[in-house]
């Protein structure tokens, strides 16, 4: 049963997440460096908790974080894409992957795709990417994607960190995309 679209990148194949990608999301979850910069390390039932959690919000938004699968390898990734969870800054795309798909423009790629869906099909005028002030990494793949720091806050709890609010309208991404 399929909860939302399937959508295929040139090296990427972007899902909702399935039952066959919770051992891998277990191991990502448990990676203190992958994890530093969303929540933090998690014992098994909480990576349970999030894949259910990011499961969830595709049957209740109509929309959730995709489970991202390298094409060549068939192996789950990482997470991206659309999120907006009660009292959450605004309508994020954002993106979190396992280190062995860092530095492969793996992230620019996905989240590429997850904005022109979210723009296209969801109707969204504005997408931002809630990031820590200290995550370089994130912050050079939203400048790669155009957008720009449009403000400070701090996300709800139980999360309760300061971030910078990057983002861009769906007027700027399509006259950047052409």
């Amino acid at each position: 049963m399929s909860i939302g679209p399937t959508i295929e990148t040139e090296r990427l194949v972007l899902r909702p997440p399935a039952a066959e990608d919770f051992e891998p999301w277990v191991a990502f979850a448990a990676d203190p460096e992958v994890a530093s910069f969303i929540g933090g390390v998690q014992p098994r039932a909480m990576a349970w908790r999030q894949i259910c959690q990011v499961a969830g919000s595709w049957t209740i938004n109509g929309f959730g974080m995709f489970s991202v699968i390298e094409r060549a390898s068939g192996r789950w990734i990482g997470r991206l894409g659309p999120w907006q969870p009660d009292g959450w800054p605004g309508r994020e795309v954002g993106w979190a992957l396992a280190r062995e798909a860092w530095g492969k423009g793996y992230a620019l790629e996905g989240s590429t795709a997850a904005m022109d869906w979210a723009f296209d099909e969801l109707g969204w005028t504005e997408v931002i990417h809630a990031i820590d002030p200290a995550n370089v990494r994130s912050q050079a793949v939203a400048q790669r994607l155009g957008s720009e720091i449009l403000r400070h806050e701090v996300l709800p709890p139980p999360l309760d960190v300061p971030v910078e609010i990057w983002g861009q309208t769906r007027e700027a991404w399509r006259a950047r995309r052409g």
